[in-house]
């Protein structure tokens, strides 16, 4: 298969980009050539920003696109409709922030979307990425009729990662000592392997699958407790958990899912964040390694780049032993 891939050097597109070559298809790269340039030599690497359009793939045609990049409705639309004659099948990479609520557990693809008061907004903010990226779908779909693939991952978690929201706690447990976990080893968690859903992503690319699939772990399948024990045994660690109430936290203004990642907090209307439908996407093949591989592979690959590397996410040790401290003066 001739793949075309916008992106590609960065998490989820570098795993599909390697795993495509490893499969033996022939993959071009468009991207700005920024990040990790001349990543895979046996591939084609065109470089230019998709935001002044695709000129420079001018009279080349593919089987397949896989978009990894795309933000701004504007730009995707450009993108599409610029390849709409040169590409059989589009696969766009969305987001299961798309949706207006996640107030219900085990929502499916046919949930409603976010709006926005203005649709030619293109500032990417936490209140606008999941809107925006809906709107991104919908250009993919007009100018893919009948020939598009939408992916709405959760939370991507595995080696690569650069937001560090996993990694944070597979690290951290690993340091040993007193660590601060919130509320409780219950805190269902719903991540997906980068690997698994690079891998996944691809058969149906190959197919020319189309339609609209959640891409996220199975609901009920992993517990933050069960994340933390994987951590422990995977890296010897003598770390200790200590369980933290939600009240103390926000008291204290610990935010969910910065400081303390892949806890949400007990508000009504992240209720069904963790706990999304993905029958839709089991169905069409869809597996799931287990969490400890996931987590060991995680230490191994934050090993790899530095045992110093600051992390992006997660408390600062500092701020981590203050909190433990208060919370111990609070409870004895």
């Amino acid at each position: 298969m001739k793949l075309l891939v916008l992106g590609g050097t960065v998490f989820l597109g570098r795993h599909i980009a390697r795993m495509a070559l490893d499969r033996g298809h022939q993959v071009t790269l468009f991207n700005r050539g920024q990040t990790n340039p001349g990543l895979f030599p046996t591939a084609e690497e065109i470089h230019g920003d998709r935001a002044n359009g695709l000129d420079a793939l001018d009279g080349r045609s593919w089987d397949a696109v896989i978009d990894t990049s795309g933000y701004v409705p504007r730009i995707v639309r450009m993108s599409a409709e610029a390849l709409s004659e040169r590409c059989a099948h589009y696969t766009f990479i969305s987001s299961i922030s798309v949706y207006r609520s996640l107030a219900r557990p085990g929502a499916t693809e046919d949930e409603p979307a976010g709006t926005l008061d203005d649709p030619s907004v293109e500032d990417v903010t936490g209140e606008s990425y999941g809107p925006l990226k809906a709107l991104c779908e919908d250009a993919v779909r007009s100018a893919f009729p009948g020939d598009s693939l939408i992916v709405r991952p959760g939370l991507i978690v595995g080696p690569d990662d650069p937001t560090d929201r996993f990694t944070y706690w597979t690290v951290r447990v690993a340091r040993g000592g007193e660590v601060l976990a919130p509320v409780g080893p219950e805190v269902p968690v719903q991540v997906i392997d980068v690997r698994d859903l690079a891998s996944w992503t691809l058969d149906l690319a190959e197919r020319r699958v189309t339609g609209t699939f959640h891409a996220t772990g199975l609901p009920g399948s992993v517990t933050l407790g069960a994340l933390l024990e994987a951590s422990r045994a995977a890296s010897g660690s003598n770390g200790r958990i200590t369980w933290v109430d939600e009240p103390f936290l926000l008291e204290r203004k610990v935010q969910p899912w910065s400081d303390l990642p892949l806890w949400v907090g007990s508000a009504p209307e992240m209720a069904g964040f963790s706990a999304v439908d993905v029958s839709r996407a089991v169905a069409a093949g869809l597996r799931f390694r287990p969490i400890e591989e996931t987590v060991g592979d995680t230490l191994a690959w934050h090993a790899q780049r530095g045992s110093e590397a600051p992390l992006r996410a997660g408390l600062a040790m500092a701020r981590e032993q203050q909190l433990l401290a208060e919370w111990h003066a609070r409870t004895h």
